[in-house]
């Protein structure tokens, strides 16, 4: 079974998003999928809405710290921000690696419908990234 951990830095948002898209459309006798972050920020309620807009309920999912255990042993490591890349252990030697540098939805501002959109444009790039990795 292939171990796949997204990173990022408070497990709120971008990662959360990465880990609720992998239960779902990774096939789930192939995969064992967590995330975490270099701190934890709790779920962001932005994020399991935008989520729940797609008919995925990320809601019980929990904000973690990195476990280094399974980060050594994951066979795929993916960070979701330049803080988490920058911030996280070296990568051991043989994992596969892919940074996916996305901007932090929760930073955005604007109007609560701007601000949305801003989860909703990251959700979907997270999506399309995921999609292809069952390629």
């Amino acid at each position: 079974m292939k171990k796949i951990y997204f990173l990022c830095t408070g497990n709120s948002c971008r990662s959360q998003i990465a880990e609720g898209y992998a239960h779902e459309l990774l096939p789930k006798d192939q995969f064992e999928i967590r995330s975490a972050g270099i701190e934890t920020h709790g779920l962001n309620p932005k994020a399991v809405q935008v989520m729940a807009e797609d008919g995925i309920d990320i809601s019980k999912q929990t904000s973690d710290l990195l476990d280094m255990g399974y980060f050594n042993e994951a066979d795929l490591i993916v960070t979701l921000c330049g803080d988490a890349k920058d911030k996280c252990p070296i990568i051991p030697k043989g994992k596969e690696h892919f940074h996916w540098n996305l901007q932090d939805p929760a930073k955005a501002t604007g109007t609560a419908e701007e601000i949305l959109q801003e989860f909703r444009k990251t959700r979907d790039q997270i999506k399309r990234n995921i999609l292809a990795l069952k390629k």
